[in-house]
């Protein structure tokens, strides 16, 4: 009996691409307004990021795997991770922070060439030999480390306003994205390489 693509776990992979436009919208429109223009975008993300982590273990679980999910699931991962991290930097330069800008811009452009990379590597390596590479501890790290950091930077301003005219809160996030992105692209080279090395 065929699956239906409509079940909960791709349900939920829509979902999460319909909420990455909700939160780019809210982020912006709601930027002057104190206190709730930081809050309403940060739980839009938060329901966001809690829909990647849970289509995945649902559809494991219950079996509920297709096609469909294995083309939406990781879609709707990287428009979530792309449009919310080039929304935020949008805002940051918007609002004349031009130096913490630069870096978050450093931070965007080291966790793009991670994600272009891996995906490269595993299109090579599924499309020769079928073999897909599990996320390891570094890439589980780095999604973590991916969504702290990014309610962090929203939440600054209302979780730390002590800190929050130097953004140190931000810049150690960001410190901390950058280097489980970097460790997460090196550890799936490293597991990937044994199977571009025999299928050469």
């Amino acid at each position: 009996m065929k699956k239906s693509s409509m079940n909960l776990p791709n349900t939920l992979s829509l979902l999460r691409c319909a909420l990455v436009p909700v939160f780019v919208v809210t982020l912006f429109l709601m930027r002057e307004i104190p206190l709730w223009g930081r809050i309403v975008p940060a739980i839009v993300y938060l329901i966001t990021g809690l829909t990647d982590m849970l289509d995945g273990k649902i559809a494991r679980k219950y079996n509920l795997v297709t096609d469909f999910g294995k083309f939406i699931d990781p879609l709707a991962d990287k428009f979530m991770v792309l449009g919310s991290l080039i929304a935020i930097l949008t805002l940051i330069l918007i609002e004349g922070e031009t130096v913490m800008g630069l870096v978050f811009c450093a931070v965007v452009l080291i966790l793009l060439l991670r994600e272009l990379g891996v995906t490269s590597l595993r299109l090579v390596v599924a499309g020769k030999s079928g073999i897909v590479v599990a996320a390891s501890m570094f890439g589980k790290l780095k999604t973590v480390s991916q969504m702290a950091g990014t309610l962090v930077i929203l939440l600054e301003p209302v979780v730390f306003p002590f800190c929050a005219q130097n953004h140190i809160a931000s810049y150690i996030a960001m410190a901390i994205m950058a280097v489980t992105t970097v460790a997460s692209g090196l550890d799936y080279l490293k597991a990937y390489m044994p199977y571009i090395d025999s299928n050469s």
